[in-house]
């Protein structure tokens, strides 16, 4: 039995990714789109994240972090992304953007996310709670591994992309969570 369970039909996952495209704010908009079109390619061309990057990720995802994040040391932002980027083990893939000050489980799986070419879903209170979670649990390596088999799973049984499900997970959360 899954842990997770969806709080809406599967058929109605594109009506709420269309209502994430119509609330987004401009801010958030204007980082998402430097990601995708800028960051993604400096990345898979480097190999490694530059901490300018590093930094603009971490502010999409969450500005209460900055000051954490700024204070990491621009070579070892570069030394703990490519590592995250070139290895099999999945574990160490997730588990080592935390060894970077004020990266926790969501924003690591944030840089996984945007960066990595497997696709990944972002780890996040709003779309926890939209698979059936009141309060996120206490993150550790076997609940990450499961939430992303099954947002991979229902992504695919639904013909959509990962982003895709993130995103309507997020804005139907945003829309009826108190």
């Amino acid at each position: 039995m899954s842990r997770f369970s969806l709080r809406f039909p599967e058929d109605i996952i594109s009506f709420w990714y269309a209502e994430y495209g119509n609330a987004a704010k401009p801010e958030d908009a204007r980082i998402e789109e430097e990601i995708e079109n800028k960051i993604i390619h400096r990345v898979r061309e480097s190999g490694y994240l530059a901490k300018p990057d590093f930094l603009t990720i971490c502010r999409w995802k969450t500005r209460r972090s900055q000051r954490r994040c700024a204070s990491n040391d621009e070579e070892f932002v570069k030394a703990v992304s490519q590592v995250a980027l070139s290895t099999s083990s999945e574990q160490l893939r997730i588990e080592i953007w935390t060894l970077l000050r004020g990266v926790e489980w969501p924003t690591a799986s944030t840089l996984l996310h945007w960066l990595h070419p497997e696709p990944y879903p972002i780890l996040d209170f709003r779309a926890l709670w939209s698979l059936g979670y009141k309060k996120p649990p206490k993150y550790d390596f076997e609940f990450w591994r499961d939430y992303t088999f099954y947002c991979r799973r229902l992504a695919e049984k639904n013909n959509v992309s990962v982003r895709f499900l993130d995103r309507a997970l997020w804005q139907y959360s945003s829309k009826n969570q108190r």
